[in-house]
């Protein structure tokens, strides 16, 4: 999981410098299961959206590898950073007890 908040997040430095107001919502994980997992994961969690911006007071989620950066060869997305099994979300204004029930579900499909 990558999250700038966390001590030994590799942009934590220059989070803590430029983000002085707090970290926002961007949250990313890989999936066990690769690709295939990471696509079931997107199309069956309910609560979140499937769109590729981020910043909304709704939460989103998105699979960047079959999505945003699809025109990528695998060579590449691998080269920029992008694992297959990556799953990108957004967190928005929903109460957390219901983001976490509905990451929860979601995984436990996989």
């Amino acid at each position: 999981m990558r999250y700038p908040g966390l001590p030994d997040d590799p942009a934590g430095t220059l989070a803590r410098k430029y983000l002085k107001n707090g970290f926002g919502g961007m949250v990313v994980f890989g999936v066990k299961g690769g690709s295939a997992a990471a696509v079931r994961l997107v199309d069956s969690i309910r609560l979140f959206s499937l769109l590729a911006n981020v910043g909304d007071a709704k939460s989103l989620i998105i699979h960047p590898a079959s999505t945003t950066h699809s025109q990528l060869s695998d060579e590449q997305q691998r080269a920029a950073g992008l694992i297959p099994e990556l799953i990108r979300l957004s967190i928005g204004l929903e109460h957390i007890d219901d983001i976490k029930e509905a990451l929860a579900d979601a995984l436990a499909q996989l």
